[in-house]
């Protein structure tokens, strides 16, 4: 279950005004500032605006957008009752992020197409939004169905439609498959599914090593073993702030890491956990980018042990250029 364009959805929700216009949600909703696009209405996209293009390159494509910021505890009550909707019908289910899930339907006695058809409805009677819907027998080519029809999409996928319809797909729309990828098999003459899934196992391997290689052999395929993972422990709590003018003021870099550090340590108290390896990010001015990390004697969620440990971190950078970009991440321990 995909939600369709979520963030915009919502505002659009309770600004009905809004429909139909291109709505850009990202940053502060300036689009003058720093700050990258989070969600865009499908009319937006209509103009090549996407998820993490910066906010600036979106005011290019569409000036007359309109453009709001994110309000990112409304979406997570509004996620909080989708995903509490999704586990009455199957409790079974993994959480994948603010507005997708996968829920295992393979004992409900419901024909598949009822089944998403009821998903579909109570999404939609309790939060007036709608979604796409992807039913398979595993979670690749499930999620792969549920962005055939988008918005408001419902496709069920049996093995036999690998064949005619997933690989005619490009290579991106493979877990796994980022641009870098892309670009080394475009070299090689692979531009879609069907292309690599007629590269033999040794070639793949050969090109990209045996675990990568024997992935993409397998999805190319449409063979996905992985489980549904119904729960898991975070392995890291992380906070970054990118500044809307690149400085070389240790003071204004030293109060933002002190910042972020404190929302990093009343995150990881309010989950329980404890934070050990401590790593600092900074992204300078031409966007090169470095991390430094220090291992504290034992895990912690002491507030003054892990901002020391992070301006020690802070201290191994040599500041020779302007800085964009802060960041901190506590690696985890339970308890």
């Amino acid at each position: 279950m995909d939600m369709d364009a979520f963030f915009a959805a919502v505002e659009e929700r309770r600004r009905p005004e809004l429909r139909g216009k291109p709505v850009v949600i990202g940053g502060s909703g300036d689009p003058t500032q720093r700050g990258v696009v989070s969600t865009a209405s499908y009319e937006a996209r209509k103009y090549g605006i996407h998820s993490a293009m910066p906010l600036q390159t979106a005011y290019k494509l569409c000036p007359h957008a309109v453009f709001l910021p994110v309000d990112y505890d409304e979406y997570s009550r509004v996620s909080s009752v989708i995903k509490e909707a999704l586990r009455e019908i199957s409790p079974v289910m993994e959480d994948v992020g603010i507005d997708e899930a996968f829920l295992d339907i393979s004992d409900i006695q419901k024909s598949s197409e009822l089944i998403a058809l009821e998903i579909k409805e109570k999404i939609r009677a309790r939060t007036g939004l709608t979604c796409s819907v992807g039913i398979a027998s595993n979670k690749l080519l499930a999620k792969i169905a549920s962005d055939l029809q988008k918005p408001d999409g419902l496709t069920i996928l049996s093995d036999a439609d690998v064949e005619k319809l997933i690989w005619p797909l490009p290579v991106r729309k493979l877990w796994g498959v980022g641009p870098k990828t892309e670009g080394h098999l475009r070299k090689m003459k692979i531009t879609t599914i069907g292309d690599l899934a007629k590269i033999p196992l040794e070639g793949l391997i050969e090109h990209f090593g045996t675990s990568y290689g024997n992935y993409l052999f397998e999805a190319s395929h449409g063979i996905d073993k992985a489980p549904l993972v119904t729960h898991w422990e975070p392995k890291s709590a992380s906070r970054e702030t990118t500044f809307q003018t690149d400085t070389d003021d240790w003071q204004v870099i030293a109060r933002c890491l002190a910042g972020l550090v404190r929302d990093v340590v009343d995150d990881i108290r309010e989950k329980g956990y404890r934070g050990k390896q401590i790593t600092v990010k900074i992204r300078f001015s031409d966007f090169e980018t470095h991390t430094r990390a220090t291992t504290l004697k034992e895990p912690t969620d002491n507030l003054e042990l892990i901002r020391k440990a992070a301006f020690f971190c802070l201290g191994k950078f040599e500041m020779k250029k302007k800085v964009r970009l802060v960041g901190v991440r506590a690696g985890l321990s339970k308890g």
